[in-house]
């Protein structure tokens, strides 16, 4: 991200800077109507459609299970604009963080333009990413995903889950599509959009992947697991923004980085190796959400397994050039000890030397001095 500067003169309606310096305004108008239009009979129903979760199944209540009726859910082409929808407030949210918060914190700090989108990048995805741990982790509390490794495959295609889970992934791909917009609200250098696309084109692929292919249980363990190294690793940035001598924070998040890439790899091959390969029905059936045949369950395990590998390779190249430079910046300030002390001793031997010369001097000198009074 770029740093906005702000100008007295109002730009021209409609304008590129007019569009980048209220496009907070725009879209809150814009999430403004469907949320009007709940309020009138005529426009009611299209509205729904944006606001609120569709595909619900209703199961009656049972004297085993319980006395109380519970809704389900499945995902369909209509999840499209309920997604729509929270993108908006993804990007109004956005905006109110970065005015509010992080912006006042830059004006306090006065950090060079490299720092500053770096901090405001850290700023807004370790926001994000807490809040999605302590969500996706009440999620696994309650449905007792914790408790029981075996509920990530057994009883699969997982075609009807819970109201937060599938309000979950709703957000979930919410987020990462409203950060395509950001791109260019926050104008982004040329040379980070490249970066940027994809590292959100990765996040959809595997979020969109485990909500159609009915993976939901396993997507959110993983996802759970990944935010809470991510958020680790950019609370650690911000405070090593505020003070440079922070570094533990990184050090603890490089060995977490590692056990969870491994605790990734170990989940997945459980899952599609051991669980989902035992399992009695492996044909695919497009009706049922059933995708677990050979071809699905070897392709889903290579994306993990490439993209944790990737994952690793930016990992030791971040490590590696952190090393490079720690030790160059070593021999740096050795460097200006050794002269600093060379010239406390250089500047001594100029004194010695000059209080030789006095004293050796003939006109100072007590001998000379007894030769002018005979």
């Amino acid at each position: 991200m770029a740093i906005r500067k702000k100008s007295n003169k109002n730009p021209p309606v409609l304008s590129h800077e007019f569009i980048v310096q209220n496009h907070a305004d725009i879209v809150s108008c814009m999430a403004m109507i469907f949320l009007l239009g709940l309020m009138f009979e005529i426009t009611a129903r299209a509205a729904v459609i944006f606001v609120t979760l569709q595909y619900n199944v209703t199961i009656p209540a049972t004297e085993e299970q319980s006395a109380e009726t519970i809704s389900l859910y499945y995902y369909g082409i209509k999840d499209l604009a309920t997604i729509f929808f929270y993108m908006l407030v993804a990007i109004i949210i956005h905006a109110i963080i970065q005015e509010y918060v992080l912006d006042k914190i830059n004006r306090k700090m006065h950090f060079s333009k490299t720092k500053h989108s770096k901090f405001n990048e850290s700023g807004q995805l370790s926001a994000f990413y807490l809040f999605s741990c302590v969500w996706g982790t009440s999620i696994l509390v309650s449905e007792n995903y914790i408790s029981d490794p075996t509920s990530l495959w057994r009883d699969y295609p997982h075609t009807l889950i819970p109201f937060q889970m599938k309000f979950f992934y709703i957000l979930q791909l919410a987020y990462w599509f409203h950060a395509f917009p950001e791109l260019y609200f926050q104008k982004t250098k040329k040379e980070d959009i490249f970066r940027q696309i994809v590292y959100i084109g990765l996040y959809l692929f595997h979020i969109a992947g485990a909500y159609l292919l009915n993976l939901t249980h396993l997507g959110l363990v993983l996802l759970v697991l990944h935010y809470f190294v991510e958020f680790l690793f950019h609370i650690s940035r911000l405070f090593y923004f505020s003070d440079e001598k922070y570094q533990k924070g990184f050090s603890l998040w490089a060995v977490l980085f590692v056990l969870g890439r491994l605790l990734t790899l170990i989940l997945s091959v459980l899952t599609f190796g051991f669980g989902l390969a035992r399992a009695e029905d492996q044909q695919l059936n497009f009706s049922t959400g059933n995708f677990n045949i050979l071809a699905v369950r070897i392709s889903v395990l290579a994306s993990i397994c490439m993209t944790q590998a990737f994952m690793m390779w930016k990992f030791i190249n971040f490590q590696l050039r952190r090393w490079r430079e720690h030790s160059s910046s070593q021999p740096q300030s050795v460097k200006k000890k050794f002269v600093s002390a060379k010239g406390k001793t250089s500047r001594k031997e100029r004194e010695n030397g000059i209080n030789g010369t006095v004293t050796s001097n003939g006109a100072d000198s007590p001998r000379n001095r007894k030769d002018k009074s005979s």
